[in-house]
């Protein structure tokens, strides 16, 4: 009986370190992983932005888990020297609740999305737990959380300080939380009250950059008497040219596929432009806040400011 002791020791320690994830040999010198519930989805928005250490070789391969759940990743990129983000190859391998995320990094600069489903909505209440599962050293962990659109009694634990207003509009929290080995995992937990389904991206309104006075630059006065009904003759046929080569410009446009999104900005980094190499039409960035616009829209949805598409 006393020659089972060492086998039940031995698997008593397999069943303690079979949760850990499989270390990898490379470092991060940041991690960035931002938390965006109900944001562009039913579900949670999860960003994750990595910087390799210095002393990492390129190429190198990693591997990033995901949640199972969450399915494909919908963005492995590498930013390029100009900030430009490219698609690269990757393949998976399912292990339990994890989905291991193989690729080569050829750049130190990385970005991966995916869209976790763990959002659970019981009524207006709303929690979601999020795990960072370790497998990497990492020397500075930033945690950013979006307070969705129209939520209430935002709680976030750990706490992540006041949340601060951002241009679009929005709500965010952010926090550096530190360094992590590798066997050391993070979870933090969000619970919000909303009262509907409503996605906040679609909510976003377009809002001038600042009120309308009568000495904003641009703004048209009308001319008294007869100039003044010419003016408006004047001004009505130019709009009934507008409109008409307006709408025969959008039936031409509504026949083409429009770009979908492929990556998201961090709330409060620097605006350069962001770009990926797509199948269809190029994706517009706003130059003033940095947020995604149409294939069609001439100002854009957020501040407003008329948009560079050239």
């Amino acid at each position: 009986m006393h020659k089972l002791y060492p086998a039940l020791i031995l698997l008593f320690s397999l069943l303690i370190v079979a949760p850990a994830r499989a270390q990898n040999t490379a470092k991060f010198s940041s991690l960035e992983v931002d938390l965006w519930p109900e944001y562009d989805h039913p579900g949670v928005l999860v960003i994750y932005r990595i910087t390799l250490s210095s002393d990492t070789t390129l190429p190198t391969e990693l591997v990033i888990p995901i949640p199972t759940s969450a399915g494909d990743p919908s963005a492995v990129a590498a930013k390029q020297v100009d900030g430009t983000l490219i698609n690269m190859a990757f393949t998976k391998q399912v292990d339990g609740q994890w989905t291991d995320i193989h690729f080569t990094a050829t750049m130190p600069d990385l970005q991966i999305e995916y869209y976790d489903t763990n959002l659970i909505k019981q009524g207006q209440a709303r929690h979601y737990e999020f795990t960072w599962p370790g497998g990497f050293a990492i020397a500075a962990l930033a945690i950013q959380v979006q307070e969705p659109l129209g939520s209430t009694q935002m709680r976030i634990s750990p706490s992540l300080g006041a949340g601060e207003p951002n241009v679009d509009g929005l709500t965010y929290f952010n926090a550096k939380v530190g360094s992590l080995s590798p066997t050391q995992p993070f979870k933090i937990t969000t619970d919000y009250s909303k009262s509907n389904d409503t996605l906040s991206a679609e909510s976003l309104q377009v809002q001038p950059t600042r009120p309308l006075t009568e000495a904003t630059p641009g703004r048209v006065q009308l001319l008294s008497g007869t100039n003044t009904i010419l003016a408006v003759i004047g001004l009505v046929l130019i709009g009934v040219v507008l409109i008409a080569g307006g709408g025969f410009w959008y039936w031409q446009a509504g026949r083409s596929k429009d770009a979908p999104v492929a990556y998201h900005r961090r709330a409060h980094e620097s605006r350069e432009e962001v770009s990926a190499e797509t199948e269809s039409d190029e994706v517009i960035y706003c130059h003033q806040c940095g947020n995604r616009a149409g294939p069609s829209d001439r100002f854009c949805r957020v501040c407003g400011v008329k948009l560079r598409n050239e």
